[in-house]
């Protein structure tokens, strides 16, 4: 798993924050706000997920995003988690966006890891699309894994193989030059580029969804999490956001409208600002400072 660290203030440490970005996402889109918290004196570690960004692929194409099980992924993070945690100073905070904040909720629910509070970006614990009961989703990809290669993408991406759709940046941000940032690391490491997700990723993600889902799981969860969502997430479900907030015993919520899109943290400035600031004050209240 390629990682890149901020060392933080050896003399007073804040703590420790560990980010993980979402599908298809590559740690250089999230510098900005990675060097923020260097600079409030988080240490700071992220890392790009097993088969995407730096960390190579999984699946048959260069592009298409593919893993084998959702679980995977957890037992990397709870050894990254391991690691990461004896080499660092305390508090300890997770924070996931996306399919990463899916992924550490996961992470929390199998009690994998134990951080000290929970921060998730428009996490990916629902998908947007039809209201169909979730049973039915399931066996809908399962399906397609069956009449075809698992591998293979399981939407399309631009009319032009490798193009990026002219659609995209609608889903993501009003903020034309966080976006363009985004495009201008792809052009400069083109190994960071990544495209649909496969069915096999589709499947998987549903069968790791009903692990979240099942009755008592998120209830157990102790840790303190904040959930930052958008109802205008046209990627992720905000609705089972709300339902997260409700069920976990410590859960927080930050609810955007239309002013934001997915990528929160990546937001045009009035946004990306309010949410920073909650996380900041949601840290210093659940995570304060080992010498306070």
């Amino acid at each position: 798993m390629r990682r890149i660290d901020w060392p933080g203030d050896e003399a007073s440490p804040r703590g420790s924050i560990l980010f993980l970005p979402g599908r298809g996402d590559a740690y250089e889109k999230y510098l900005e706000t990675l060097e923020q918290w260097h600079r409030a004196g988080w240490r700071v570690t992220a890392a790009d997920w097993r088969g995407q960004a730096g960390s190579g692929r999984l699946g048959t194409d260069p592009v298409t995003g593919h893993i084998d099980d959702f679980g995977t992924w957890v037992d990397d993070l709870a050894g990254l988690w391991r690691a990461w945690k004896a080499a660092t100073p305390g508090p300890h905070v997770l924070a996931g966006h996306s399919m990463g904040g899916h992924l550490v909720m996961r992470a929390l629910v199998e009690r994998r890891v134990d951080p000290s509070a929970a921060v998730l970006t428009a996490p990916m614990l629902g998908m947007a699309g039809p209201p169909l009961p979730l049973r039915v989703q399931h066996w809908v990809a399962k399906l397609m894994t069956r009449i075809g290669a698992p591998t293979r993408p399981a939407w399309k991406w631009s009319e032009k193989p490798g193009e990026m759709p002219s659609s995209r940046q609608s889903l993501l941000t009003h903020d034309e030059a966080r976006y363009d940032d985004e495009l201008w690391w792809r052009e400069k490491r083109p190994e960071l580029v990544m495209g649909p997700g496969s069915w096999g990723w589709v499947e998987r993600a549903y069968a790791s969804r009903r692990v979240l889902d099942a009755k008592g799981a998120m209830e157990a969860v102790t840790v303190p999490v904040l959930l930052v969502s958008t109802s205008n997430d046209k990627l992720v479900s905000h609705d089972a956001v709300v339902r997260a907030a409700e069920r976990l015993p410590h859960g927080e919520l930050l609810a955007f409208g239309k002013e934001a899109r997915h990528e929160i943290l990546r937001e045009a400035d009035p946004v990306r600002n309010r949410a920073l600031a909650a996380i900041g004050d949601f840290l210093d209240k659940v995570a304060p400072a080992l010498s306070q």
